[in-house]
């Protein structure tokens, strides 16, 4: 059975929980229609996606 060696400090213990904590999503202004997207996701209000029509535009 694996045991480990050293008792593991607070700190190392802390730096590798800290990629655990969500982080805020972040947006990005759309080049054509100025709304607030995700980076590399469909506008879904227009269907572009890198300056090619890839979805029907939402109605309304």
């Amino acid at each position: 059975m694996a045991v480990p060696k050293r008792k593991v400090t607070r700190a190392k213990r802390g730096m590798r929980r800290s990629t655990d904590a969500l982080k805020n999503p972040s947006y990005v202004e759309d080049k054509n229609s100025g709304e607030l997207r995700r980076p590399h996701h469909i506008d879904l209000k227009t269907g572009m996606y890198r300056g090619r029509q890839v979805l029907e535009p939402k109605e309304g």
